[in-house]
């Protein structure tokens, strides 16, 4: 059994900010810091132990070297670790955006297609998100909005504040509004279409790269599903179940059985954390992960801690 620091990869944006590295705690170099892969084994940035005698290796390198087991049970109908965690600071928009299902992504680039959902950190005043469409759209009005420059106009955006939760199943248009900061917990895949990117220009000096055909081909234009019920939860699909934990001076206890790994993120506050004899003192910004079948964990302190397992086949 095993509670480990995790340590992030970082990634630059041209619509990042630098509120990871202020005030989550993330070391980094670069002019702004747009995403930290929290819990991340895929090829694009893996996540890197940050404890114990393994300390250093990527977090892929950890699962090879002491088997599967620790993932747990729940993961074995799965051909790859089925999800990825990321903080998001947006200080710009993002593109407007689509992601295929796994059926598509599949056949097209090989890897997983992604359903996510976010839990809002910070939100500036007036900040909001697109999720859908105000309509449903024919392919061929969609497009023309995009030429002509109005797709805002017909995207059903949300205000945001702390707190709040969305949840993005693929083929849902949606975009991140400026001056929000999140956390993303997702499937496997680094799998983006980029529809709109309100004529921007990127850092090699052009427009950045839209993906419309494949876009049009898995996009759903329609207004959002609202009609979720994940019971407890704060958002579950076949890959993840998400909790939400507040801890105000007391002990938080809670297991890590043979079913599944568990990820703990630190969005808020300060705590220690334990497992066996693992003990570590936290901060906003952290990530742990848990093995499987470590038994009981407690977190103590003032602080809120995000909680991602995987689920049983046919929970969700």
């Amino acid at each position: 059994m095993a509670l480990l620091k995790l340590k992030p990869a970082c990634k630059e944006a041209i619509w990042g900010g630098r509120k990871l590295i202020e005030d989550f705690g993330k070391k980094y170099d670069g002019d702004n810091l747009a995403e930290s892969w929290e819990l991340s084994v895929h090829p694009a940035g893996s996540s890197v132990v940050a404890s114990g005698e393994d300390s250093g290796i990527p977090l892929s390198s950890y699962i090879e070297k002491h088997g599967k087991g620790v993932l747990g049970t729940n993961c074995e109908r799965f051909d790859d670790f089925p999800i990825l965690i990321k903080f998001i600071d947006a200080k710009q928009n993002l593109s407007v955006q689509v992601h295929p299902d796994d059926a598509y992504a599949r056949e097209e680039e090989g890897q997983y297609g992604k359903t996510e959902m976010w839990y809002i950190l910070e939100a500036e005043e007036g900040a909001k998100l697109y999720l859908g469409c105000k309509s449903r759209m024919t392919k061929e009005e969609f497009l023309s909005h995009i030429k002509g420059n109005t797709l805002e106009d017909v995207l059903h955006a949300v205000p945001v504040k702390k707190g709040d939760v969305f949840f993005i199943e693929s083929k849902t248009l949606h975009a991140i509004g400026a001056g929000i900061v999140l956390a993303e917990i997702q499937q496997n895949s680094d799998v983006t279409y980029r529809v709109y990117d309100y004529g921007r220009i990127g850092a090699d000096g052009k427009p950045r790269e839209l993906h419309i055909d494949k876009a049009l081909a898995v996009a759903r234009l329609e207004p959002p599903r609202t009609d979720y019920d994940f019971g407890p939860h704060i958002g579950a699909c076949d890959c993840f179940v998400v909790d939400r934990a507040a801890v105000t001076g007391s002990v938080f206890s809670d297991k890590a059985g043979a079913d599944s790994f568990v990820s703990l993120l630190i969005t808020d506050g300060a705590a220690k954390v334990s497992c066996g004899t693992d003990v570590f003192e936290a901060r906003k910004g952290d990530s742990f992960f848990v093995e499987a079948n470590s038994g009981t964990f407690e977190i103590s302190g003032n602080a809120e801690i995000v909680i991602t397992r995987i689920p049983a086949a046919g929970d969700f």
